[in-house]
């Protein structure tokens, strides 16, 4: 029988030294946590809250992030592509999240604020709606990625080619016109 944890609170736990168990975490916090390089395994974590957490390199495995929030984690080169992918909704906040991969996920109204997500793979994504408040993009990878009324007003330092992605409706700021024509290899000025 799986073991349930509900409504703790993890404060300064170095989980690579001190196993977490394999369980579902349900409404549970955790404050400068560190799971860097971790195989999570199957875990569950439902409405979960991370704060200043450590997640650089963390192998999820199957893990489920159910309305999980991320504030202030670091979480380099994380594979979101191995998620489980029954209810999976996350939301960042001021995270790096640099050189993650999210890979052909179901991200519908995902929230990111004032993250850094510089070569990050959104490949093969459904972004619908989603969010990008403040974020560095830059070399991040949009492949036949689903943008339909995704808001990228105030992301940056990205490049999206319209003719491999679906952007219909997507809202972007005049100033980021350029990372939307970088394919075409033209100059825009401004007078």
């Amino acid at each position: 029988m799986e073991k349930f944890v509900e409504d703790q609170v993890f404060t300064d736990i170095d989980f690579t030294t001190s196993p977490l168990a394999a369980a579902t975490f349900d409404g549970c916090t955790f404050t400068k946590c560190d799971f860097s390089s971790l195989i999570l395994g199957s875990r569950t974590f439902s409405s979960c809250v991370f704060t200043d957490c450590n997640f650089s390199l963390v192998q999820p495995g199957n893990t489920s992030f159910q309305e999980a929030v991320f504030k202030g984690c670091k979480m380099l080169g994380m594979r979101f592509d191995q998620c489980n992918d029954f209810g999976l909704s996350f939301s960042f906040e001021q995270c790096q999240l640099n050189h993650s991969t999210f890979h052909g996920k179901k991200l519908k109204k995902m929230v990111f604020r004032e993250c850094q997500l510089q070569e990050a793979d959104f490949s093969g994504c459904d972004l619908t709606a989603a969010v990008f408040e403040q974020c560095d993009l830059h070399l991040a990878l949009f492949e036949q990625t689903l943008l339909e009324k995704a808001d990228l007003r105030t992301a940056y330092n990205y490049a999206i080619d319209p003719t491999v992605n679906r952007i219909k409706k997507a809202k972007f700021s005049l100033t980021g016109v350029p990372g939307l024509l970088h394919k075409f290899d033209i100059v825009i000025e401004n007078k």
